[in-house]
């Protein structure tokens, strides 16, 4: 999406500084800029727009209704897109209320401190655009029991596949594969547009199975134009609840003459944190056999030392809303620094999620994690181009 069809509110109650806002937005190209000065009169204005703003960028501290309110009932009534806050209130603060506003579902794509600047809101604004095949949903997505098991059957549930290379020399060694809906005229859904759904009607195993499927014959193809790779595919925590799936996961990959030791089983922190008896049987069932196993996302949950050292995991990812501006965020890179850290004493693999610019590379590199993943790379791709993908890939130059 470029600048000029963008459209942003500056939600801000002192004069001067709003209006530098808005001059530097529309310096920027920046189609449509509109404005607000205290929380209740954004509101009341969001409410009425036919269409909510892609941006909204709001201070914290205003009158009234606090800038913490208001991005609470914006993300609560899906009045935007996306939030950016600017504040020069202390970086702890600003990060609580990142997690919040992530926490209830709302993309948040920065914080900046104040004084804006032309530079700052340029980059931000440019990263809404590269992510802006993530924004919205698919228009018309029909989530319905019947529609999913048709989906399911015909085969459209397919893997797309993203890149992790080692940051010590660029080499593509793995990819995870991110389940895509391809509806019919040719538009894909996401993940987040149809696994709760999945989830709901009790299909997340068949759909699991299906990913695993579809990602060992890729790898398999790949593996006979000479590109090996190991893969890693995302497992519900309602998957963990049945013995049987460490008999049906072997029999998919066997099936592809794939050794378990080639793929990795990625699951969310939060799903394994709660001891479950049969959750940890199966886990420690499926390392057994060879399989690797991914905490994935690491840093959202609350987990404890104690318990991830009685879990064989094999494989740590940090989430990408720690990578993500880390090199110029003290507490981000700390919580980074620390997490590569508890990896390398727990004799884990290491990755980072989300990384897309070159400083973030560069302090990864720098704390020696092992692995990278993130846009900077590649972006999630069809099988057929994955290879494209892995050979267009060039290792930035520290």
């Amino acid at each position: 999406m470029a600048l000029k069809d963008l459209s942003v509110m500056v939600v801000e109650d002192h004069g001067f500084q709003r209006r530098m806002a808005t001059r530097l937005l529309a310096e920027l190209g920046v189609g449509t800029v509109f404005e607000a000065m205290d929380g209740q009169s954004a509101l009341d204005r969001l409410r009425a727009c036919d269409q909510p703003p892609d941006i909204v960028l709001v201070d914290l501290d205003l009158p009234g209704m606090d800038g913490v309110e208001l991005i609470g009932h914006l993300a609560q009534e899906g009045l935007a897109h996306a939030v950016v806050v600017a504040s020069a209130l202390e970086p702890s603060l600003l990060g609580a209320v990142q997690s919040m506003t992530r926490a209830y579902g709302m993309r948040v794509l920065a914080n900046i401190e104040k004084p804006l600047t032309s530079a700052k809101l340029g980059e931000v604004l440019n990263s809404y655009s590269t992510h802006e095949d993530e924004l919205d949903p698919c228009e018309g997505v029909d989530c319905s029991r019947q529609s999913l098991l048709a989906a399911l059957d015909a085969g459209a549930i397919v893997p797309w596949f993203q890149p992790q290379v080692t940051l010590s020399n660029g080499h593509a060694v793995a990819v995870e594969a991110l389940a895509r809906w391809v509806l019919p005229g040719g538009a894909v859904a996401r993940p987040a547009q149809f696994i709760p759904a999945l989830e709901r009607e009790g299909l997340i195993d068949r759909l699991t199975e299906c990913i695993l499927d579809g990602a060992c014959a890729w790898k398999t193809r790949w593996a006979a134009a000479g590109l090996h790779l190991r893969v890693a595919v995302n497992v519900s925590p309602l998957c963990l609840t049945s013995a049987e799936v460490v008999e049906t996961y072997l029999r998919i990959v066997r099936a592809h003459g794939v050794e378990p030791r080639e793929v990795v089983l990625e699951i969310t922190e939060s799903s394994v944190m709660g001891e479950a008896a049969q959750a940890l049987k199966v886990l420690a069932r499926l390392r057994l056999k060879g399989f690797g196993l991914s905490i994935d996302d690491f840093g959202t949950g609350y987990s404890s030392l104690s318990q991830l050292s009685q879990i064989p995991f094999t494989e740590l990812k940090i989430d990408r809303s720690f990578v993500s501006g880390a090199p110029r965020q003290p507490r981000r890179r700390a919580v980074v620094e620390a997490s590569l850290e508890l990896a390398r004493k727990l004799n884990l693999d290491m990755v980072g999620e989300g990384v897309e610019t070159v400083e973030e590379w560069q302090m990864l590199a720098d704390l020696g994690c092992a692995f990278a993943q993130g846009y900077l790379i590649g972006r999630p791709a069809p099988g057929q181009q994955l290879p494209e993908v892995v050979a267009h890939w060039r290792r930035p130059q520290g």
